[in-house]
This record gives structure tokens, C-alpha cells and sequence, in this order.
């Protein structure tokens, strides 16, 4: 069997984070198929490539997006098992909030196609470097922030805290592009168990085309309800207090030096 198939990543800034594995896969690719919602980055690739197939036509409102994602799923399968190299290029990393490439990949891996995942600079490594957060200064929690909403999730307000994909709070359908301001009310109220309503917190987008601005906005907690917020708008939470040092065992490892000191 001759067909495979490489799930890429090409990064969030258009042109600007692809990696040349990834260039190449896509290059020496049978076909590609794109997971890019701008129209820019859907020509951007067919300079490189000139069968290139949108994954996006499988998006419509009201439309269960797991059912979305099964048929780009097929779509893809289809060409492996045709015995096509196939290319599936995606925003960001393909294998952070994609569930297509993921169940693309083991699958062809159960039906014994080579398949691999490229890695991509996420939506994640922007927000890093655009709010110059270290995850390792503080710690960070990050959700999908309906999965946040459901579940009575564990999360410590000493260290940050991300959701994600804030635009879709509290959809339990999977059909809407958007909720408004009343799911946003009982994700706020849910968060000041643990923030003061005027805790600081930051809305941010990262650069989808080298001539977009980074949307990077402060405003109180309190303030989230009303605010301008898109699919693509993810909340950061800073840190709202100290963290508490944990006494006992630090003594315990202050003894085990000692001792070995000895």
C-alpha cells in the first residue's frame, strides 16, 4: 500500500512560522488538504501545491462539528486508500484543538499507512512570547473553556490560567460558531469562586497575517460579559495570589541535605 498521509503544522502567522519538514511534506505531497479559515493563507498554499482541497467547506452553523470532522476524516482516508501522499495542513500545531488529524493519523496507522504529525508553532507559543508569560515562573493551567464550564475542574489561582476558545462558553451542541453574553455571565460567576470580580484579566488573539495586530486588552473580570470576543479569543487569567509554601516538606528536604551533607 502506497499511500500515506502527514498532518502538518504551519504555524499562525502566515508564511512566517512553517518549518521546511512541513514545507516539504506539503511540497512532495498527492494532495493537500487545508484547514486554514482565510482565504490569503488558502492561495499562499497553492503556490506550493496545486491540488489543494479546503477542509473548511465541511463547517456550516448549526452543523454538529463532529460530524464536521468525521467527513474531513474521510476526505482525507479516501485519497490514502487511494494511494495518495497526502498532506493535511493546519493552523497552529495540528494536533492542539484538531481532532481531525489526530483520529486522520491512527487510523491510517490501524490500517498500516505511514502516517506522522509535524509539529507547528501553536497558538500557545504566541501567546507566550506576545504576553512574555513563562510557564515556569508561576505555573500554568490551561482548558477549552466549556469543558472548564461542565466539569468541576481542579485549578489553582496562584499560578495562570488559560481558556480557551472563550467565544464558544457553554455550548454543549457543537453546532454554534458563537454564545453571547448570558453563557459568559455563568462562566464569570463560576470564576470569581476563586477571582475578585475586578481581578485583571487579558483577552488576547494572536497574528493570523503578517499585517495583523496582536490583540492583547486588559480589563476587570467583571467586565468579560460584554466584551468583544471571537472564536479565536482566548482568556489569560494572571495569577490573583501568592503562592503558599508548602512548610513541612521543605523542612523534610532541608533534613535529607543535611544528612547527606554528613
Amino acid at each position: 500500500m502506497s499511500g500515506s498521509i502527514a498532518c502538518v503544522g504551519i504555524g499562525m502567522t502566515l508564511g512566517a512560522h512553517i518549518c521546511p519538514i512541513s514545507k516539504s511534506y506539503i511540497e512532495q505531497a498527492d494532495v493537500v488538504f487545508s484547514a486554514v479559515s482565510h482565504g490569503i493563507t488558502e492561495l499562499w498554499l497553492q503556490e506550493m501545491h496545486p491540488d489543494v482541497r479546503s477542509l473548511q467547506k465541511y463547517y456550516q452553523e448549526g452543523k454538529s462539528r463532529q460530524i464536521t470532522y468525521n467527513e474531513m476524516v474521510d476526505a482525507m482516508m479516501t485519497e490514502v486508500r487511494a494511494g495518495k501522499k497526502v498532506a493535511g495542513a493546519f493552523y497552529g500545531h495540528p494536533g492542539v484543538f484538531a481532532q481531525a488529524p489526530h483520529k486522520s493519523i491512527a487510523m491510517a496507522k490501524a490500517e498500516g499507512f505511514p502516517a506522522k504529525m509535524v509539529p507547528g508553532i501553536s497558538a500557545e507559543d504566541c501567546l507566550i512570547a506576545d504576553l512574555g508569560i513563562d510557564p515556569g515562573r508561576f505555573g500554568c493551567q490551561q482548558f477549552e473553556t466549556s469543558q472548564f464550564m461542565f466539569y468541576k475542574r481542579l485549578y489553582d489561582p496562584s499560578c495562570y490560567l488559560i481558556l480557551w476558545q472563550i467565544g464558544l462558553a457553554g455550548d454543549k451542541s457543537l453546532s454554534k460558531f458563537s454564545t453571547g453574553a448570558a453563557h459568559r455571565q455563568v462562566l464569570v460567576e463560576l470564576l470569581a469562586e476563586k477571582y475578585p470580580l475586578e481581578h485583571q484579566v487579558i483577552l488576547y488573539e494572536a497574528a493570523v497575517l503578517p499585517i495583523d495586530k496582536i490583540r492583547i486588552e486588559t480589563l476587570s473580570l467583571s467586565e468579560l460579559v460584554t466584551a468583544d470576543i471571537h472564536m479565536h479569543t482566548t482568556l489569560v487569567i494572571p495569577p490573583s495570589q501568592k503562592m503558599q509554601l508548602n512548610k513541612e516538606l521543605v523542612a523534610r528536604l532541608a533534613e535529607i541535605e543535611q544528612e547527606l551533607a554528613q
